[in-house]
């Protein structure tokens, strides 16, 4: 199945360039100390932000994209969560074209198991295997986001960029 980094219903395509994806975390958290110095993080609020960009032979075709508002952003950068749990509340929404996917670690080797997503309350749980020590779930997010027409440069290739933060 392939799955490709959509923004708006427009999927990328490969000729626009391999899309080169970045996420990080932002927030609204400070560390506090008290009199003894002793730390607390106080956290608000937490979003992500982040990058698409490519090279390729076509444009990116986003132009005609309606960037007052907020725009549906698929991405293929996998998310992932590890423990030895079988239950994992997911911190963002899964594309809905490609469901989370679990991988159980026995005897230092990863090997696919079945899991089971509820989207009421972003659970992925875990079938159990015998004699794994982790599990590990993965999965491909969509984000709500605001971003910019893409900028862009032709030099014998269409380059185009733009940053995003989620809405």
């Amino acid at each position: 199945m392939t799955v490709a980094v959509m923004l708006g219903g427009i999927a990328l395509d490969i000729h626009a360039g391999a899309p080169e994806q970045s996420e990080q975390a932002i927030g609204g958290s400070s560390v506090l100390r008290m009199s003894d110095g002793a730390g607390f993080k106080q956290t608000h609020w937490t979003k992500m932000s982040g990058t698409l960009a490519g090279r390729g032979l076509y444009p990116a075709g986003l132009d005609g994209l309606d960037y007052s508002g907020p725009l549906e952003l698929r991405v293929t950068q996998v998310s992932s969560m590890q423990g030895d749990g079988l239950a994992y509340v997911l911190p963002s929404v899964p594309r809905p074209d490609r469901a989370p996917w679990a991988l159980a670690r026995v005897d230092g080797r990863w090997r696919r198991t079945p899991c089971a997503f509820d989207d009421a309350t972003m659970t992925v749980t875990v079938t159990a295997v015998a004699d794994a020590d982790q599990y590990r779930v993965d999965w491909m997010p969509v984000y709500s986001v605001f971003t910019e027409r893409p900028s862009r440069a032709q030099n014998g290739s269409f380059d185009w960029s733009t940053n995003w933060e989620e809405a």
